[in-house]
């Protein structure tokens, strides 16, 4: 298994097609989602994704923080079915936090089934259960205090 990390505009084509695959995939096919996926935040998105025998098994995007915010957010945490449960989300999880460092807030919208999963990464809900897309969500964000996580 291979690890990238690239901002939009140094993905090659192939690895393009490879993550919106995975994401039609998951978001649009499995969950019947119907919703336009690629949107203008993959253009100003840093992809991080893992890759086995050149195809994209996992992956997610982080958002650096813009003129209006000084606010992390991660999003698209994908995970090919067959490879769930192994420890991949919270590798990929992991790896995201890593490259993001110590900022103030990191801030996710969670599918609500995964509350206790983002939980254990040092992230807690804020505010009540909506729904995207048809599919219940939370908001949830994670608060760095010197260096550690705090809840």
């Amino acid at each position: 298994m291979k690890r990238f990390i690239k901002p939009f505009n140094k993905l090659q084509v192939r690895q393009w097609h490879s993550l919106l695959m995975l994401r039609s995939e998951v978001f649009v096919v499995e969950q019947q989602c119907v919703y336009q996926d690629p949107d203008w935040k993959d253009v100003k998105a840093v992809h991080l994704w893992y890759e086995k025998d050149a195809v994209c098994i996992a992956g997610l995007r982080i958002l650096p923080p813009d003129l209006h915010t000084s606010v992390w957010k991660i999003g698209r945490v994908v995970v090919k079915h067959n490879l769930r449960n192994q420890g991949l989300g919270k590798k990929l999880m992991d790896d995201a936090l890593q490259y993001i460092g110590n900022p103030s807030e990191i801030h996710i919208s969670a599918q609500a089934y995964l509350q206790k999963f983002y939980e254990k990464l040092s992230f807690v809900v804020q505010g009540s259960t909506y729904l995207e897309d048809g599919i219940p969500h939370i908001h949830m964000i994670r608060m760095v205090k010197i260096g550690r996580a705090h809840v």
